[in-house]
């Protein structure tokens, strides 16, 4: 099929089925997860790959595992030639991956007439796994080198002749605080990357393993086009914006993050040199991670329904100076990298661009993921626990209307755990959970509102939270206020209340109550507009 001999109904046709497939694959995983990160917050994605390993599709899942996890697929291509039978597993996030709680499985698709290890296809799930080891429960430490942050898995083959290795299962299992947990969702994972081989399967019984091969490329081609149309769009210069993260959790801040998006005929070049260099804490972010950001704000000029696949990246190019807080090299820690350093490259890209187009871009949102990890022993069961969840906050106000209050935004698209399966699964209480009411930027649109989450305690927990901009408040737009920055607070059972910092790990006991309140958004437009 020549580049103008395919039907533009029928390509539609084709992007849509393709994304169905990986939408059903999150669907399998979300429904058959044993944690209640997968299946309450779905912090999973999965994705649709062609033979050359390039994204075909991906459902609309978590922005920052989808723009990274082709890097992940690349690594197990170059690295782990996959059979008929066999599924590879990977979280190193030197090779793709995001960081080491974020677990990706491969499976090959092949077709007749495929070379061995050269399959037509490939599906791929990741999902955040509430515990991989390391140094505290959660495995999002407050560390200062990987190594420290869990188990640190190369490519590897999984499953053999559709069965899980038993000498792999059981070392993953021998370094892990929760190993009933992790091998009902791996397992999850393995059914949503079989139910996308069926779908895929049907499809091509249907139509043949030419054609949809050939529609898969032309949608490629498609969305190369649809992202040069958008660039053209903006004004032709370069256009630069500062930001930072409060700190790096070890005492060291801020961290700076700088970026020049330079636009010129169709294409535009996101160039990071003066960001900070990579730092002792855990906020650097791999090449991975800073590419999906990049992406994910481009993606965000496209119109409602383009496909979202590897065409998009053909008219973009990325500088990101290697050592950098943005391209970190082993043995870099990196847990806070994928959920806070990813929130803070999307302000600035979005600063660099209000300037490009004023009309478009919407206010700073919250700018953290709000990362709480905690563990310790159940007092019912005596079997260890281990949790993690990130929780919501205010969206920047858009130059058309507010922001929502309590909504993940941008890198992010989970949701808050309920709190019915909270309080089941843990030893907790969920004390207070409201709005954060007058936290968003007063503005012509005014921001949106932060959240209030407060945790009790009922047994002895090791706690980590990963959070940012309690110091730097996430800014307006055109003459808009600042959104409030958050605040943590540690209330001891004892007695006596007092102020915690945005990066912290600490002991605390029954009775004690965290206290939350995450930042709002910045609003657009001076208030007396």
């Amino acid at each position: 099929m020549s580049g103008t001999d395919f039907d533009p109904a029928r390509l539609e046709v084709y992007s849509n089925l393709f994304a169905s497939i990986a939408e059903e694959m999150g669907a399998a995983l979300q429904r058959s997860a044993h944690s209640p990160n997968i299946k309450e917050r779905r912090d999973f994605s999965c994705a649709l790959f062609g033979r050359d390993g390039r994204l075909v599709a991906q459902g609309d899942h978590m922005p920052v595992h989808l723009g990274s996890m082709p890097a992940s697929v690349a690594a197990m291509l170059r690295e782990l030639p996959l059979r008929p039978g066999e599924m590879g597993l990977l979280n190193d996030p030197f090779r793709g991956g995001t960081h080491l709680p974020d677990i990706t499985l491969v499976s090959p698709f092949h077709v007749e007439g495929d070379e061995p290890g050269r399959p037509a296809f490939y599906l791929a799930s990741r999902a955040h796994h509430s515990d991989v080891g390391g140094m505290s429960p959660g495995s999002m430490p407050l560390a200062t080198e990987i190594f420290q942050e869990g188990l640190r898995i190369p490519p590897v083959r999984f499953l053999r002749g559709g069965e899980p290795d038993p000498d792999l299962m059981a070392l993953l299992l021998a370094n892990v605080r929760t190993p009933g947990e992790r091998v009902g969702d791996l397992m999850a994972q393995v059914a949503a990357n079989r139910v996308g081989e069926a779908r895929l399967g049907a499809l091509i019984a249907r139509h043949g393993a030419e054609e949809v091969a050939a529609y898969a490329g032309q949608l490629l081609c498609y969305a190369a086009r649809m992202m040069g149309e958008c660039i053209r769009a903006l004004p032709e210069g370069t256009f630069r914006f500062r930001d930072a993260l409060d700190d790096d959790g070890t005492g060291a801040g801020p961290v700076e993050i700088e970026a020049a998006v330079s636009v010129a005929a169709g294409r535009a070049l996101v160039d990071f040199t003066g960001s900070s260099p990579q730092v002792a804490g855990p906020v650097n972010a791999v090449e991975a991670i800073t590419r999906s950001a990049v992406l994910y704000v481009f993606r965000c000029l496209m119109p409602p329904g383009a496909p979202a696949n590897d065409g998009c990246w053909e008219p973009l190019e990325v500088i990101a100076p290697e050592g950098s807080v943005v391209n970190a090299r082993p043995p870099a820690s990196v847990a806070g990298g994928n959920v806070e350093t990813s929130q803070r490259i999307v302000d600035v890209l979005l600063g660099a661009l209000a300037q490009a187009a004023p009309g478009l871009i919407p206010a700073a949102s919250s700018g953290t993921m709000n990362n709480l990890t905690l563990g310790g022993v159940h007092p019912t069961t005596g079997e260890p626990f281990a949790y993690y969840e990130t929780m919501a906050g205010g969206m920047g106000a858009r130059p058309s209307s507010p922001g929502l209050s309590g909504a993940h935004t941008h890198m992010t698209n989970s949701l808050n755990t309920p709190v019915e399966a909270l309080e089941r699964a843990l030893p907790l209480r969920i004390t207070r959970y409201t709005l954060r009411r007058g936290s968003g930027g007063a503005g012509r649109h005014r921001g949106g509102d932060g959240l209030v989450r407060e945790y009790e305690l009922l047994a002895p927990a090791e706690v980590t939270l990963l959070s940012d901009r309690r110091e730097r408040q996430p800014w307006g737009l055109a003459g808009g206020s600042p959104g409030a920055a958050g605040r943590n607070r540690l209330v001891r059972a004892a007695g006596g209340e007092s102020d915690l910092p945005g990066k912290f790990r600490l002991r605390a006991g029954p009775g004690d109550r965290l206290v939350i309140e995450t930042p709002g958004g910045g609003g657009w437009g001076a208030p007396g507009e």
